[in-house]
């Protein structure tokens, strides 16, 4: 049996929105089209709905499933084209037919359905400190409406921007300023079309930030060469006063 790719949908309570909340794992990457893994979005509430039923925007709700330790699991199998849009999920109590309301939307995206990959760069280089600007390009001679930025293992949603054509070149500058530690890690560019927005191309070269504090290093390196000058300084005055006493025992 392949492994499960699990998604996560939350509900607040009955008729209200209030602390509705959604969880997807991994929260940003997109799913790579063909993966052999069955995917399977997970419905949940503390309420104790009875059951639940998924939602998929611009498509067919699937069979409602009876709740189980207050979730729910809907299959939908091996990733393909057809899983990626918008998802939201309801709850309901025993036979009553009113629903509660949704919970957040879910945006599935699906990866490697546009052909090339764009590339990725950044300025003024993958090594900066905090404080700086880091301006990170994504670029494609393919047509290109999205272009999306992921960083590997975010909670957030991909970063989107539109696409400029320069010179038959499309390109977006994601800039992140200031840039704190919490920016480092590994980011990926994908490019998307504005007629299926869901489905990507595949993933560009990973492209690793990192964020270091010069300060600091620089003053660790000082307190070390300060102590290597200490040690030395102690060495040498233990070398003369052994000195010192064997030339006073030569003399006595």
């Amino acid at each position: 049996m392949a492994p499960a790719l699990p998604a996560l949908l939350c509900l607040g309570e009955m008729g209200g929105a209030g602390g509705a909340l959604l969880w997807r794992d991994p929260p940003s990457q997109p799913a790579p089209s063909g993966d052999p893994r069955n995917l399977t979005l997970q419905c949940r509430s503390d309420v104790g709905y009875a059951r639940f039923t998924l939602s998929k925007e611009g498509g067919q709700d699937l069979p409602q499933r009876p709740a189980r330790r207050l979730q729910a699991d809907f299959p939908l199998g091996p990733v393909g084209t057809v899983h990626g849009g918008r998802y939201r999920c309801y709850g309901g109590h025993g036979l009553s037919s009113e629903w509660s309301a949704p919970s957040e939307p879910l945006e599935l995206l699906v990866a490697g359905r546009l052909g090339d990959s764009p590339s990725l760069s950044v300025q003024p280089g993958p090594s900066v400190a905090p404080g700086e600007t880091v301006t990170l390009l994504c670029q494609s001679r393919d047509r290109t409406d999205t272009f999306l930025l992921s960083k590997e293992g975010a909670a957030h949603r991909p970063l989107r921007l539109r696409s400029q054509d320069q010179d038959g070149q499309y390109q977006a500058e994601f800039s992140l300023s200031p840039v704190t530690s919490a920016h480092g890690g590994t980011y990926r560019c994908y490019r998307s079309l504005s007629t299926d927005p869901y489905l990507l191309s595949q993933p560009s070269e990973p492209l690793a930030l990192v964020v270091s504090d010069y300060t600091v290093q620089n003053l660790t390196r000082m307190g070390l060469a300060a102590s290597v000058l200490l040690l030395l300084g102690v060495l040498l005055c233990q070398a003369r006063h052994d000195r010192r006493g064997a030339r006073d025992a030569a003399r006595s």
